[in-house]
């Protein structure tokens, strides 16, 4: 089930995160080769080192990897992952509160302060908490969403004359556990497009920790203090081609947990104009189950209505139009289909996003609609911000 190498620290590469909660990069000299699925030997790899959990490696130091996704070409950036030293052993964390434990029964389980437990200064705010006051919740299928949502606000914003919302992300555990493993969010918490990141369920290493999506978007409202909240699971996606087997499933749980609080479901279309597979072509399968069937509260679903310059797009066309269409009306027995226009304008805007926008390896220039969709949606929830329930 584990491909184990050892090997050296060769150098370090990038870091991102923030405080001790970092990703580092690593070449690393194998001590054994690993065949991969094409067939290719490798001695030299490259390695993602989760400096909280492990400690922050050096050069010389020799490290216990993982290398299983690696050895099978898996969509996971590419890495081998470090289990830990094989030598000296990195300092006992500092004694603190918090008895969450995420990863939980793994080898590398770890234990957190969560937002909602007893002893968190927060729980009492917690404890009874039950509302979150209309608060706009924006619910996405890929992790790849997020910039474009928080850029679609922040410029809905800016257009209306408003300050930029604050904003909260709520990362489920579908993708990647750690939060350190999102270049994403380490790039809008560095230019201050999010308040705050929130990890629930098995998910860990986000500004707070919660045991479930409802205590999550609570601890947005009521400790973060955010105007809107993005849920979504962290980097990465299981599917398995079937109708029911893959993570975005709990997208419709989660327009459930802001219906059921209280909260105003934004219901994020996934949509691609360039995916080679049909059931990802125009509104995926993934949307159509997730909101279609699993979802069984109400939800806004903002569906994009282009201008012709933009339709006319090399990566568009008319008939992507039609097609998406045609698919999200079959949502709307259940939800609220809501046009939202989508110009050149809303483009420029996704293409200013600190945050490198790459869907399924395809960018903004290869699949606009992609993150189109997935803007109109941001774009929906400022305009819901701004006025009140029912207006």
């Amino acid at each position: 089930m584990i491909t184990w190498r050892t090997g050296t620290v060769v150098s370090r590469g990038a870091t991102w995160g923030e405080g001790p909660d970092r990703a580092r990069e690593l070449d690393l000299d194998l001590a054994a080769p690993l065949t991969a699925a094409d067939g290719a030997e490798r001695v030299r790899v490259r390695a993602l080192a989760y400096t909280a959990l492990v400690g922050d490696p050096a050069p010389g130091d020799r490290l216990l990897l993982n290398c299983s996704a690696l050895a099978r070409g898996l969509g996971t950036g590419g890495y081998a992952l470090v289990v830990g030293p094989t030598g000296a052993l990195p300092a006992d964390p500092e004694p603190g509160p918090g008895h969450l434990v995420k990863a939980r029964y793994t080898p590398l389980q770890a234990m957190v302060l969560g937002v909602d437990e007893q002893e968190s200064p927060h729980h009492e705010t917690l404890r009874e908490a039950d509302d979150l006051d209309a608060m706009p919740v924006v619910v996405a299928d890929l992790h790849s969403a997020l910039p474009a949502i928080v850029a679609a606000a922040r410029w809905s914003a800016r257009q209306a004359g408003r300050p930029a919302p604050r904003v909260a992300y709520v990362m489920t555990d579908g993708g990647a556990l750690p939060a350190a493993f999102s270049r994403t969010i380490a790039t809008l918490r560095e230019h201050d497009w999010l308040a705050a990141t929130i990890t629930v369920g098995q998910s860990f290493g986000g500004d707070l920790e919660a045991v479930t999506v409802h205590t999550g978007l609570l601890a947005a409202h009521h400790v973060t203090r955010a105007d809107l909240v993005v849920v979504a699971q962290g980097p990465g996606n299981l599917g398995t081609g079937t109708r029911w087997g893959f993570s975005g499933v709990a997208a419709g749980e989660a327009v459930n947990a802001a219906a059921v609080l209280g909260g105003r479901p934004v219901a994020s279309l996934r949509v691609s104009g360039a995916d080679p597979r049909d059931r990802h072509r125009g509104v995926s399968h993934h949307s159509l189950t997730a909101y279609g069937r699993v979802a069984l509260r109400p939800a806004d679903v903002p569906v994009p209505v282009p201008t012709p310059a933009l339709e006319a797009h090399p990566a568009w066309g008319a008939p992507l139009t039609r097609r998406l269409r045609a698919q999200a009306a079959a949502l709307a027995d259940r939800h609220r289909l809501i046009d939202v226009p989508a110009d050149a304008d809303l483009l420029a805007a996704l293409a200013d996003s600190p945050a490198r926008l790459s869907t399924m390896g395809r960018g903004l220039d290869a699949d606009p609609a992609a993150f189109v969709a997935a803007a109109v949606a941001g774009v929906h929830a400022e305009a819901m911000r701004a006025r009140p329930t029912g207006a």
